[in-house]
């Protein structure tokens, strides 16, 4: 599992970015400024695959932790910048940035740009396993008994909530949470349904009795022991 620090101190922004980018199967430690950064980094930098960085911070600024970051370490940094703002893109690359991304961004671009980044540094390791199930959460992929299968986003979704969670049991209400897209995507209790059966008539041997996402009876679902 990839481990993002995040730089922002738009609160609003790193709690939907923070929930977004878990439940894709990103760890995340998010930070409000460039001294709490820089100690973070100065104390274990290897703990951390890819730096995502505001411009504007209250307390200092990105430029700064980008400079800092690239001379102590070799980690990926991605800009999030002001939107048309041209001057802090090409300041940002000028001082190392790999990429940048204008807000308001769209959340499957970021993920997609995240994970390119990644493989280019070696650091695309973000794989989830269930059983005969596995998923690479960097490349997007899942396979079930070594052969790929293909969902579509909100099932994926799903999948990645439940081997995220393995052995805890989701309520409905934690599951609608979870799908809930960043976007504004409304995801109602009819519509889980309908995604849980597809996912495993995909997923199950046998979706008539599943082994793999139980049905835990005036509980929820659970995936694992």
């Amino acid at each position: 599992m990839a481990h993002i620090l995040l730089v922002e101190d738009d609160k609003s922004i790193v709690t939907n970015l923070s929930e977004f980018l878990q439940k894709e199967g990103y760890s995340i430690t998010a930070v409000d400024g460039q001294r709490k950064c820089l100690a973070l980094l100065e104390e274990n930098a290897c703990e951390y695959d890819l730096i995502l960085l505001d411009v504007s911070l209250a307390d200092g600024n990105g430029f700064s932790i980008c400079r800092a970051a690239k001379a102590m370490t070799n980690l990926p940094v991605i800009f999030l910048t002001a939107s048309g703002d041209e001057y802090s893109v090409v300041t940002g690359l000028d001082l190392g940035a790999d990429d940048y991304i204008s807000k308001p961004f769209r959340p499957r671009e970021l993920v997609s740009r995240i994970n390119n980044i990644l493989r280019r540094y070696g650091k695309a390791t973000a794989l989830l396993e269930y059983k005969n199930i596995s998923v690479d959460a960097v490349k997007g992929t899942v396979q079930k008994d070594g052969q790929e299968i293909f969902l579509s986003a909100l099932e994926y979704r799903l999948l990645l909530y439940f081997l995220n969670n393995q052995g805890i049991v989701l309520s409905r209400s934690k599951l609608l949470e979870a799908l809930w897209d960043i976007a504004g995507e409304f995801v109602n209790d009819n519509t889980l349904t309908v995604y849980i059966k597809r996912l495993r008539e995909k997923i199950e041997e046998n979706p008539q009795n599943p082994l793999l996402i139980k049905t835990v009876r005036g509980l929820g679902y659970k995936m694992g022991d």
